[in-house]
C-alpha cells in the first residue's frame, strides 16, 4: 500500500476537493449542506461477509485448492442534513487470506520453473526450459542482435501462459508468465489502470489504496421543488450509476467500470462496480397529456479514468486470462524471453528486451476533455411503457493493443527497414474514446404474464485484435442488445402458494466492418496469402449468449434455492451455477453453491501473429513479406474466441457465504 505521512497522493487531494465542493459552499436553494447543521441521529447499518471458495481441477489437471478466503466488513451510513439534504456513506473493506493460506497457488510461493514447447527438434529435444531457446543469442539468424540474460529474466516462479484454461498444444505458441505478488517478483508488473502491479498487501486488501477505493459511497442529495411545480434532484459525490434495466450483460451500464478481479463475472454488478466521484442532476417534469412521467439526466464523471480490473496474473480471478497475457508480454518487453515454436513456427526462441512484448501503457490523465459526460431521457407512457433514451461520451474500459510501427531499423539487425517491415509483435496499450448512443424500455405483456425488458447500444470507437491490419487492430462500430423475459409462475412441486421467479435474457453483439478471412483467401499487398489458417478479428462478427434464472422462496421466504444456466453460443462453453440462501435470522445469512462450466475450447485457436512478423526466416518465407500467414494457437488471441466462460472453463468452485448484519 502506498501511503502519505505528510501530505495526500494527487488523487487523494482531488477526492477531497470534489468532496469539499458537494459538502460545503453556496449553492441553489441556500447553501450545501454542513454536517453538523442537523441534530437528528445517523443511521448506520455494518455488515460483516465470509466468502469461502474451493477451486478443483484447471487444465493441468492438478487441483487448486483454496481460491478464496474473503472477509469483507461494510458500513453502510445515512443522515438527513440540514437545508433538505441527506448524505449517504458506505465504507468497506477486504482481506483475503487466499495468498497466505495458498501461497503456493497464488503468493510467495506461487509458479517454478517451465519448460516450452519446440517442436521441430532442433539442438535434439522437442522441449526446452525457458532461457534455454535454440535460435538464441548464440546462434542462428540474426546474430547475437537478440540479447537475452536469463539473469533478467529467470526460470522461476512461473507458469506458461494459459495453462490454467487450456490444454498445451505441441505446435502452439507459448511463454512464461510470471505469477508471485510484485513485492515478490517484479517482472513484467506494469499499472494497466488500478491493476498489475500489486503487492501482496494489495492483493489481500485491495480497497485500500491510492483511489480510496474504501469509499464505495461518499455523496450528497437534494431534491428541490421549482416554482413551474417541477423538481431537480442533485447528488454529487462517489457513486454508483445504474442506467441498465439487464442483469450481468453491460450494454448502457458503462458509466462506472467493473472490478472483474474480485469473482469474475459472478459476484452482483452492485458489488463490482467501481464507484467514481459524480455529479448527477435529474430534471423531474412529471406528467403530460401522453406521459405519466418524464425526466432528464445529466452525469458528469468527473474522476480520474479507471478502466475495468481485469485481474492480476497471480490472482485467483483473472477474467479473460487477460492479465496473465498482460504480464507476460510487459516482462518480455522489458527483460527478453523464451517464445516456443517461433522461428519458422516451429523452434523455441529467445528474444532480447524491447523487441517482442507491451512497451507503454497509455493510462490518459486527468483533464476536462477526459471527463466522461452522459445524458438520459426517461419516461412513462399512460399505456405504462417505461423508456430511456441515452447518450455518452467515455474512454473505453477495456485496454486495445495497438502494433508497433516506429523506428527506422530492423530492431534484430539493425538494418534499414525494408517498405514491407514493421515492428515484431509489440504495443502499446491505449483506452480509446468512444461514443455511445442507445436506449431501453420494459413493459408488462399480460398475454404471457410476464415483464419484457429491452435493451440496446451503439458504440463509435472501440478497437479490437485483427491480425489483417499493419498495426494488428482495427477500429470498429459495435451494436449491443439484450432482451429479458421475467414471469412468475407458480410451480406446485416446488411452492404450491408462492410463485418461483423465471428469468431469461439473451445477449447479442454485432461487430460492423468484421474482418476474417478464411485459409488463403487473404491477399497481402505482395500477392502471399495466408496458406496457414484465417487471419482477421478472433472475436465473433455475431455473438450470443443466453441466460436462465430459475429462484424459489419457501419457508416464509427465508429458504431460497436458485439455479442460473449461461450459455455462449458462440465458444459453445457454458457455465451452471445453483445456490440456496437461507435466512436464518433477520441478521444472518448463510449461502452455500457451485459454479461449474463445461464444453468446448476447440474451436477457439486463432491466428497467433507468429507469421504476423516480417522478418525472415520467422513467417517461413525467403522474404519480407509483412503480413500474417495465419499460423493458430490457443494462445494469445484464442481467449478472445473462449469469452469469460470458456477462458474460466477450469475453474469450477464451491463456495460458502457467510453475512452477518450487526
Amino acid at each position: 500500500m502506498k501511503w502519505y505521512p505528510n501530505k495526500k497522493p494527487p488523487t487523494a487531494r482531488l477526492h477531497v476537493a470534489v468532496l469539499t465542493a458537494a459538502l460545503a459552499g453556496p449553492a441553489i436553494a441556500g447553501g450545501l449542506p454542513d454536517l453538523g447543521g442537523d441534530t437528528r441521529p445517523w443511521d448506520v447499518d455494518i455488515y460483516y461477509e465470509n466468502h469461502t471458495a474451493h477451486r478443483g481441477k484447471d487444465a493441468t489437471g492438478k487441483t487448486v485448492g483454496l481460491a478464496k478466503f474473503r472477509n469483507t466488513m461494510q458500513v453502510e451510513a445515512d443522515k438527513r442534513l440540514a437545508g433538505g439534504w441527506g448524505f449517504h456513506g458506505v465504507l468497506r473493506g477486504t482481506w483475503d487470506g487466499v495468498y497466505r493460506m495458498n501461497k503456493g497457488e497464488f503468493g510467495e510461493d506461487a509458479g517454478g520453473p517451465i519448460m516450452l514447447n519446440n517442436v521441430s527438434g532442433a539442438g535434439g529435444s522437442t522441449s526446452v526450459a525457458h532461457g534455454a531457446g535454440v535460435v538464441n543469442n548464440g546462434s542462428g539468424p540474426p546474430g547475437n542482435a537478440f540479447g537475452f540474460d536469463i539473469n533478467a529474466n529467470p526460470n522461476d516462479g512461473m507458469r506458461v501462459l494459459g495453462d490454467r484454461w487450456h490444454s498445451i498444444v505441441p505446435g502452439d505458441v507459448a511463454f512464461g508468465v510470471p505469477v508471485r505478488p510484485c513485492d515478490e517478483d517484479k517482472r513484467g508488473c506494469r499499472d494497466f489502470g488500478g491493476y498489475g502491479d500489486l503487492s501482496l498487501s494489495e492483493l489481500e486488501m485491495p480497497e485500500f489504496n491510492d483511489r480510496l477505493d474504501f469509499i464505495r459511497e461518499a455523496y450528497v442529495k437534494k431534491n428541490i421543488s421549482l416554482d413551474n411545480g417541477n423538481n431537480l434532484f442533485l447528488k454529487l459525490g462517489k457513486q454508483q450509476v445504474v442506467w441498465g434495466r439487464t442483469d450481468l450483460f453491460r450494454v448502457l451500464d458503462v458509466i462506472n467500470p467493473v472490478d472483474y478481479s474480485r469473482n469474475n463475472i459472478y459476484d452482483e454488478l452492485q458489488d463490482i462496480r467501481i464507484p467514481m466521484w459524480i455529479a448527477q442532476a435529474e430534471y423531474r417534469m412529471g406528467p403530460s397529456e401522453s406521459m405519466q412521467d418524464r425526466n432528464l439526466q445529466i452525469v458528469w464523471n468527473v474522476d480520474k479514468f479507471r478502466p475495468n480490473n481485469l485481474g492480476q496474473c497471480g490472482s485467483p480471478n483473472a477474467i479473460l486470462d487477460a492479465g496473465c497475457f498482460f504480464r507476460g508480454m510487459a516482462n518480455l518487453w522489458d527483460n527478453g524471453g523464451t517464445v516456443a515454436n517461433f522461428a519458422n513456427g516451429t523452434t523455441a526462441t529467445d528474444f532480447g528486451p524491447h523487441q517482442i512484448g507491451i512497451r507503454d501503457v497509455d493510462l490518459p490523465d486527468w483533464s476536462l476533455s477526459n471527463t466522461q459526460l452522459g445524458i438520459k431521457f426517461e419516461g412513462v407512457t399512460q399505456g405504462g411503457l417505461s423508456f430511456s433514451l441515452n447518450a455518452l461520451t467515455y474512454r473505453s474500459q477495456l485496454p486495445s493493443l495497438r502494433g508497433l510501427v516506429t523506428g527506422p531499423t530492423n530492431p534484430f539487425t539493425g538494418a534499414p527497414k525494408t517498405a514491407a517491415e514493421t515492428n515484431l509483435i509489440a504495443f502499446d496499450v491505449h483506452y480509446p474514446r468512444v461514443n455511445l448512443i442507445g436506449g431501453s424500455m420494459d413493459f408488462e405483456a399480460e398475454a404471457i404474464g410476464a415483464a419484457v425488458r429491452l435493451e440496446g447500444a451503439f458504440t463509435q470507437g472501440e478497437e479490437f485484435a485483427n491480425t489483417a491490419r499493419e498495426r494488428l487492430y482495427s477500429e470498429n462500430n459495435v451494436f449491443r442488445g439484450v432482451i429479458g423475459i421475467d414471469r412468475p409462475t407458480f410451480i406446485s412441486w416446488i411452492n404450491p402458494r408462492r410463485t418461483t421467479l423465471i428469468s431469461a435474457q439473451l445477449f447479442w453483439q454485432h461487430i460492423f466492418d468484421h474482418e476474417y478471412y478464411k485459409k488463403g483467401s487473404r491477399v497481402a499487398p505482395s500477392g502471399a496469402v495466408n496458406a496457414f489458417g484465417p487471419v482477421g478479428m478472433p472475436d465473433w462478427k455475431d455473438n450470443f449468449i443466453g441466460t436462465v434464472l430459475i429462484k424459489a422462496f419457501l419457508m416464509n421466504d427465508r429458504l431460497s434455492p436458485e439455479l442460473i444456466i449461461a450459455r455462449d453460443f458462440r465458444s459453445r462453453t457454458h457455465a451452471i451455477a445453483p445456490k440456496v440462501e437461507w435466512s436464518v435470522t433477520d441478521n444472518l445469512k448463510l449461502v452455500v453453491g457451485a459454479n461449474f462450466k463445461g464444453g468446448s475450447n476447440s474451436r477457439n485457436r486463432f491466428d497467433d501473429c507468429r507469421s504476423c512478423n516480417p522478418y525472415a526466416p520467422y513467417t517461413g518465407t525467403a522474404a519480407d513479406v509483412g503480413y500474417s500467414a495465419g499460423l493458430a494457437s490457443y494462445e494469445p488471441l484464442g481467449r478472445f474466441r473462449a469469452g469469460p466462460i470458456g477462458v474460466s472453463m477450469y475453474e469450477d468452485d464451491i463456495f460458502f457465504m457467510m453475512r452477518y448484519k450487526f
